[in-house]
């Protein structure tokens, strides 16, 4: 039996009615949030590459950088139930299925704590052999197997504070994880700065300074969740696993995960590429791919917004506001992303100068900002239509399209073009040239799930847009 409720009556003014009114304002200010709430886990990477890059010297620079494809690869299927998570709640909260809903929260937040505990394990006896299968130098190994080992020590917190704030955007509250990440931030930078400096501690200062924060962020989102008046309440004596709401997140989200870790994948081998240009070019790497991370969140959160609410309307069978999302969303990720992307190369030298001094890293991170960063809108146009379909519920099918389209069409590229054109800027030509393709076949497998989600829902079921 599937108990009903009224959104509106009980909505907090941190929510959004994401399936009445005009969307434009709407999905802005859901958007800008998360946009910043973005930059600020990226100031949290920030913060360990620029201190390790000035007070702990080139290798350490390196070995921060040398973990993040691989962190990833281990992370990213779950976090892929996360999406999952958020898809779910959207629809549930949409359609006023307060039963449903709070079976997913409670099983999100459970799940997230068993995932966190596993990847300790993973991270603890991973490390040093994937590492070495990546061919991390010999002079950076070591500091780059301790980083990780710590990072991964800190993954409850780092699931719990994911899923948690999952369960918020789907709602429509992207301010508080925005003020729980700021806090968070500020406690990183604060610690950074005492571990590496004071305490002389290197890269095991910065990594402990992370999971530090993720603990703070994480106990502030739960709290909320706890503290909330709303129908995604959580109550810790009824947390519990639901069959039914886990196979469901598990539908949507590992084929979400699966994709995040081939993506990876493909940037292992890529960053193994890197790792043959040597310790100087690694650092380059580190800091130019810092730079385009900020690029990328900006339009990430279009992708998660497009996500949310087209999750949230086609759980009210409103169809013709989902058509209407998709067209806002795309228009502000490319604008978005051709904006700050040239941005970001025009301003390479001076961007790359808080990282290090080195003129030889700077020259190395400039060329990869030229290759990624300039043509970064057409991943954003792929994002919103992979977000478009994970909204409508099907994620299979984003999975197998990016799949081919970006990871198995870069493992070609570095195996066949790269072989031909052994150089630095050949290299991460590999991005743009499989982001194009990628969007032009994301572009025709949307339509075909919209269609078959207008189906499933029947012309009857169908309701005009508020």
């Amino acid at each position: 039996m599937k108990f009903h409720f009224k959104p509106r009556a009980r909505r907090s003014s941190y929510e959004i009615n994401m399936t009445e009114g005009p969307l434009l304002g709407k999905l802005v200010r859901f958007s800008v949030p998360l946009a910043l709430s973005g930059v600020l886990q990226l100031l949290f990477n920030a913060a360990d590459i620029v201190v390790v890059g000035r007070f702990a010297g080139n290798q350490s620079l390196a070995a921060v950088g040398s973990t993040s494809a691989l962190n990833m690869l281990i992370v990213n299927l779950f976090m892929g139930l996360s999406i999952g998570v958020n898809v779910l709640v959207a629809r549930y909260y949409g359609a006023g299925q307060s039963k449903d809903l709070h079976e997913t929260v409670h099983t999100a937040i459970l799940t997230a704590a068993a995932c966190g505990t596993f990847l300790i394990l993973a991270g603890m006896f991973l490390s040093r052999p994937l590492l070495q299968l990546m061919e991390t130098p010999e002079d950076v190994i070591d500091y780059s197997v301790l980083y990780m080992r710590i990072i991964f020590a800190g993954m409850p917190a780092s699931m719990l504070y994911n899923f948690g704030s999952a369960i918020l955007r789907s709602v429509g509250d992207t301010q508080r994880p925005l003020y729980f990440l700021l806090t968070a931030g500020i406690i990183n930078v604060l610690l950074n700065l005492f571990f590496v400096i004071v305490l002389h501690m290197g890269v095991a200062g910065v990594a402990l300074a992370t999971i530090l924060s993720q603990m703070v962020s994480a106990g502030l989102v739960l709290l909320c969740l706890i503290r909330s008046e709303g129908v995604y309440r959580l109550e810790l004596k009824r947390l519990r696993i639901y069959k039914h709401k886990l196979k469901e997140m598990a539908r949507i989200g590992i084929p979400a995960g699966i994709q995040g870790s081939m993506f990876s994948i493909s940037n292992v081998l890529i960053q193994s590429t890197v790792n043959s240009f040597g310790s100087v070019a690694m650092a380059g790497s580190t800091a130019a791919g810092n730079i385009e991370g900020f690029v990328w969140t900006a339009m990430d959160a279009f992708t998660q917004a497009t996500q949310s609410f087209v999750g949230q309307n086609y759980g009210a069978k409103k169809m013709d506001r989902v058509k209407r999302v998709m067209w806002i969303c795309m228009g502000l990720a490319i604008g978005v992303g051709l904006v700050l992307g040239v941005a970001a190369y025009l301003a390479a030298r001076p961007l790359l100068g808080i990282y290090t001094s080195d003129p030889a890293v700077i020259e190395y991170g400039k060329q990869r900002l030229l290759a990624i960063s300039v043509p970064y809108f057409t991943c954003g146009a792929m994002n919103i239509f992979v977000g478009g379909m994970r909204g409508l519920g099907s994620s299979l099918t984003p999975m197998v399209d990016t799949i081919f389209g970006v990871c198995v069409l870069r493992v070609v590229w570095i195996y066949t073009i790269f072989p031909l054109w052994p150089d630095w800027l050949m290299l991460f030509l590999s991005y743009p040239v499989t982001w194009v393709i990628t969007s032009a076949l994301a572009g025709v497998c949307y339509i075909a799930v919209r269609r078959k989600a207008v189906r499933a829902l029947g012309s009857s079921g169908l309701q005009e847009s508020a």
